[in-house]
């Protein structure tokens, strides 16, 4: 007998697993000691943790197919040695402070991870704005409304209550012509690439343009999903599409045109048309990751670049930034025949997104509540971008900023060859950050991927720490800066 399970479904007491190993024992007590030493070994190693209530020895008893006065014995024996606590009228526990295991080899005390106090690498908002109490009441709402069918498998668009809300709110903010049957809902931007990229072998295409100086993530995400990552040089323009020409087996290009990564930099007209022309021309995809698009401070909107080519250009979106990264929230807005596609895809496998959040962001949408907190974490961020230019010009004026007035980082140029000593000075002084390097493609041109004139810089998250931290957070970032000279 190598083992059982004890389930007395009419007698109190939880379900419980012993391993009964055949250690050779005396013939009387054989069973006896091997019930003992398993339950035993089951207190020491933790699986029975103190306060456990074990099964009557009658259950145990039944379920193991021996005499009850084994169980009962066994029990006594461990009572005795203060293993077990047993009360008349109660049930057999595991003791509050059981027989301390025997002494064994300390382990070497680990090396507690590095955290910084102040976090300003880039990948998230400020978590502690989120809307708890308004999100909640959404969520009840949606809960109390949900049809029975939302709780099945459902369709791998996603619930087209959600892919309403969005259809509408995508259409009056970023100007995306769309409808609810073009949308896929996915857990994640990185999903969704996985999901087209998979889709795109499928047609056959086997290299996708890169912004060469980009967010490593798209880098990463290109290549996870089996396809050749092709580097295009990054100026004041933006991404230098021509360069897509120069490469005729890319099928498709993955391009951040609203607010350029990292640089901060937005698509110039004139190579959105050209990028447009280039998909059109070559039955190419063009996918544009609008990750921060609600968060322009200077008035001039830039709206989507998949207006201008509905049926070529795939426009992605997240609550990552205007909501929290943990709601594994995002979407793709996609040209009809490869909308059913990726949708059928998605209803394979485990690429499930959850119901309730999805009900409860349409809930959020329908209800204005999302308006008036990205209203709000704008206003937030805004004065916080302000309150860091202010500084620099007071204090570090030969540091300059590029990029435009929007999003949640900030580029800052710095001289000649003191990118990696200011990382390690930030670094000293409780700061996390990244500097531009970290963003190089590793297949770029050395040359290429400098022309956007930036050299040595610091990519500057200041909508990553909370209210409280953020002054002490630029402070210290000041005090890291190279002096001037």
């Amino acid at each position: 007998m190598t083992g059982s399970w004890a389930t007395p479904e009419h007698r109190r007491g939880p379900d419980l697993h012993l391993d009964l190993d055949p250690a050779p024992c005396g013939p009387r007590d054989g069973l006896r000691a091997r019930l003992i030493r398993a339950l035993r070994d089951a207190v020491r190693s933790g699986r029975l943790a103190p306060g456990t209530r074990l099964p009557s020895s009658r259950a145990l008893a039944a379920d193991l197919g021996v005499a009850r006065n084994t169980v009962a014995e066994a029990y006594g024996q461990l009572v005795a040695e203060g293993w077990l606590t047993a009360r008349r009228g109660s049930a057999t526990r595991v003791a509050p402070s059981p027989v301390p295991p025997r002494p064994a080899a300390r382990p070497a005390r680990p090396v507690p991870a590095e955290r910084p106090r102040y976090d300003l690498r880039t990948g998230t908002a400020d978590v502690a704005t989120f809307p708890r109490a308004a999100w909640a009441a959404a969520a009840r709402r949606a809960l109390a409304a949900a049809p029975n069918d939302a709780f099945g498998y459902g369709d791998g668009h996603g619930r087209p209550e959600l892919r309403a809300a969005l259809a509408d709110y995508l259409a009056r903010v970023r100007g995306v012509r769309a409808d609810p049957e073009r949308i896929v809902v996915c857990s994640g931007f990185m999903q969704g690439v996985a999901l087209l990229g998979r889709v795109l072998r499928r047609r056959g295409v086997q290299a996708v343009g890169v912004e060469g100086r980009g967010f490593w993530g798209h880098h990463e995400s290109v290549d996870r999903a089996g396809l050749r990552g092709v580097p295009l040089p990054v100026d004041a323009l933006g991404a230098d599409v021509a360069e897509l020409d120069r490469h005729p087996g890319v099928g498709a290009v993955l391009l951040t045109p609203a607010h350029q990564f990292p640089t901060g930099v937005t698509l110039h007209p004139d190579r959105r048309t050209a990028v447009v022309d280039w998909a059109v021309r070559t039955g190419g995809l063009v996918l544009e990751d609008d990750y921060d698009g609600e968060f322009r401070y200077d008035g001039r909107k830039v709206g989507a670049l998949q207006s201008l080519a509905p049926d070529h250009v795939v426009h992605c979106g997240t609550v990552s930034k205007s909501l929290a990264p943990g709601l594994r929230l995002a979407w793709m807005v996609l040209p009809g025949e490869l909308a059913g596609e990726v949708a059928r895809l998605k209803a394979t496998g485990e690429w499930g997104t959850g119901v309730l959040d999805q009900l409860a962001l349409a809930e959020f949408i329908a209800c204005g509540a999302y308006d008036r907190h990205v209203r709000s974490v704008r206003l937030r961020y805004r004065r916080r971008r302000d309150r860091l230019v202010a500084a620099l010009a007071e204090r570090a004026p030969h540091i300059g900023v590029a990029g435009i007035a929007a999003g949640l980082h900030i580029v800052l140029r710095l001289p000649p060859g003191t990118e990696e000593a200011t990382v390690r000075a930030a670094r000293g002084r409780g700061v996390a950050l990244e500097g531009l390097a970290r963003f190089r493609h590793p297949r770029a041109d050395a040359f290429a991927a400098t022309r956007d004139g930036i050299g040595d810089g610091i990519v500057v998250a200041y909508g990553t720490p909370p209210d409280h931290a953020f002054s002490a957070a630029l402070e210290a970032l000041l005090e890291a800066l190279p002096p001037e000279g």
